[in-house]
């Protein structure tokens, strides 16, 4: 079983959550950052996984364009779907929902919000300024869910 995680890193969470998520899978598990790779062979893949960081209330714009060009080969395969933010509950959902194509949220194994993380360090000036206004706080925040990521791939690796 070959899964491919396709996912777009701002500041490194989705990525370090695709890492996580990719120990948890069974078989052979490749990673792609949209943003250096343009180009995969999804023939290659028994199952996809695409994650992406949510920024404005919007995912990035290469997890739109990844999925929009290859919804035909995506529907045919197993497919996960994850997105990181900061928000939790119906808010997460609803930007988990609105983040995919509806043909690729309906047919997916798995999909989840796995939380985020604010590394101010890492963050560039405006997007610094705006996340101390909605966190109230100059404190990195580390808030991903191991659970999210666990029950993401036992849903992923039970549909083997």
């Amino acid at each position: 079983m070959r899964t491919l995680i396709a996912y777009r890193t701002k500041y490194g969470s989705t990525e370090r959550c695709a890492a996580m998520l990719s120990e948890q899978l069974d078989g052979e598990v490749e990673l792609f950052d949209l943003k250096a790779v343009e180009e995969v062979d999804l023939t290659q893949y028994d199952r996809i996984i695409v994650g992406g960081s949510i920024y404005m209330g919007r995912i990035q714009k290469e997890i739109n364009a990844f999925c929009l060009k290859n919804i035909s080969s995506l529907k045919d395969k197993k497919i996960g779907l994850y997105i990181c933010c900061m928000q939790e509950g119906d808010t997460a959902e609803k930007q988990l929902y609105n983040s995919f194509p509806h043909e690729l949220l309906s047919n997916s194994i798995a999909c989840e919000y796995f939380g985020g993380a604010f590394t101010f360090d890492k963050m560039s000036f405006i997007d610094r300024f705006i996340a101390k206004k909605v966190s109230k706080t100059d404190k990195d925040i580390f808030n991903i869910s191991e659970e999210r990521i666990n029950r993401f791939a036992k849903a992923m690796n039970s549909d083997c």
